[in-house]
């Protein structure tokens, strides 16, 4: 007779220690088998040298290696569709229960409803945790229960919530032992799923204590790039983000704390609003009459505008994957506002590129440039690309670290005229909002 068995499922928690599903599913009684599944419905939609896959990749491999030489483990990957291969886990094993973090974004609860489905007809609890934030779905909301759609009295509810003694950090080490014990099991290569390495990095995260008490007066200088690059192990849960809190904590870091913040109002936005990944939260900006010139949209992606800090931003994700954080916000407003290109459009490109991607806050920061967002920028705020210069690189290194003909007979003219487009621009969302 087989053993009974639980089974913990990483997804964006790629980490052995302060992991609370996991660290829950060791502590109950049956062993466990770990197991990571490299999602058709997901990676089919990549290219095949996507740094984000190589990522994951690399990451889940020397959590196997640790695993392997430290506990007799491993774990177990696999590649396909979740609910087939629960099926064939089902006729492998006797489970008794599957363990995971929770996922907000609509195709993750879909998902997960389905696992969950046939795991309750197979007699099988699916156990689910919250991890990769502070607080979720309903937990910050007005006395009436509905969400904040603004983000300050979201922020002050947040705070005057979050109670620093009660941050407990989830230690697994002592429990490790209870892992099913097969350093064996099932692994993949990257050729196996029809990826290759890919030649972009992501990098370690920095979060030294002089960056996060640099943050407030260097966030905004792309040149200076004092940027902790955090995003993509929040992403993928490679760190905690509970020790980030208690990091920016111990720096009384309010601005540091804040971004950390902002990530979670977006998440329960699209937790609440599953619909805004694909329609304006303002339906009246679904009216807006795109222009969506695929030419002039080309010339964007590849940062040959004519407005050397829009440029320079795109050449620094297409090459790197990672743009900063203020040139974000000036190529956004550039392709919806001075191109009339629908922020759709820009989404799914930065969607394709940026290693930090997460839906919630790419969407959410997309719809607040185009305006039609929560707590968006009024459409007539327009950013002028020619002033931001002087004001976030006045010295253009940042310009000239990116744009190599920059200030020569090579650089493109500008593909249009910032006065020509601001007032373009008013008129068609004037006709489309009022």
């Amino acid at each position: 007779m087989k053993q009974p068995i639980n089974i913990f499922w990483f997804r964006r928690d790629l980490r052995l220690d302060d992991n609370i599903g996991f660290c829950e599913a060791l502590k109950d009684d049956n062993p466990v088998l770990p197991i990571f599944i490299f999602d058709k419905e997901i990676l089919d939609k990549l290219p095949e040298d996507d740094a984000r896959v190589t990522f994951i990749y690399n990451t889940l491999q020397k959590m196997r290696k640790t695993l392997q030489d430290e506990h007799n483990s491993s774990i177990a990957m696999y590649y396909g569709n979740p609910e087939s291969i629960y099926k064939d886990l089902i006729n492998d094993y006797k489970i008794d229960k599957v363990f995971t973090n929770r996922d907000y974004e609509p195709y993750a609860k879909e998902r997960d409803e389905a696992v969950k489905t046939l795991l309750e007809e197979n007699n099988i609890e699916f156990k689910t945790f919250k991890d990769q934030v502070i607080f979720e779905k309903d937990e910050v909301v007005k006395k009436d229960g509905d969400p904040y759609v603004v983000y300050t009295p979201y922020s002050k509810v947040w705070l005057d919530q979050f109670d620093e003694d009660k941050l407990k950090i989830h230690y697994t080490n002592s429990y490790l032992d209870n892992l099913v014990e097969n350093s064996r099991l099932p692994n993949l290569s990257l050729s196996d799923m029809g990826f290759k390495t890919s030649s972009q990095e992501i990098k370690d995260y920095e979060l030294t204590p002089t960056l996060i008490q640099e943050y407030e007066e260097t966030r905004n200088f792309p040149a200076k790039d004092n940027t902790s690059r955090l995003g993509p192990h929040l992403r993928f849960g490679t760190v905690s983000v509970r020790k980030m809190v208690k990091k920016a904590i111990a720096e009384s870091n309010n601005t540091f704390l804040k971004e950390l913040i902002w990530r979670e109002f977006f998440m329960q936005i699209l937790w609440h609003y599953p619909e805004t990944k694909d329609n304006a939260f303002k339906s009246k900006y679904d009216r807006i009459e795109w222009r969506n010139n695929e030419d002039e949209f080309k010339k964007w992606c590849e940062g040959k505008t004519g407005y050397p800090l829009v440029d320079a931003g795109m050449r620094q994700l297409n090459k790197t994957g990672f743009m900063h954080n203020r040139v974000r916000m000036l190529v956004g407003s550039f392709l919806c506002k001075h191109l009339l290109i629908d922020w759709r459009w820009g989404e799914s490109y930065f969607a394709e590129k940026l290693h930090d991607y997460e839906m919630s806050s790419n969407v959410g920061n997309w719809q607040w440039v185009a305006g039609s967002g929560v707590d968006a920028a009024p459409y007539f705020r327009i950013f002028n690309p020619t002033t931001q210069i002087d004001k976030f690189d006045k010295n253009k290194k940042y310009i000239k670290q990116w744009v190599e003909e920059y200030d020569t007979d090579k650089y493109p003219e500008k593909m249009v005229d910032h006065k020509e487009a601001r007032e373009r621009c008013l008129e068609v969302y004037k006709a489309a909002v009022s």
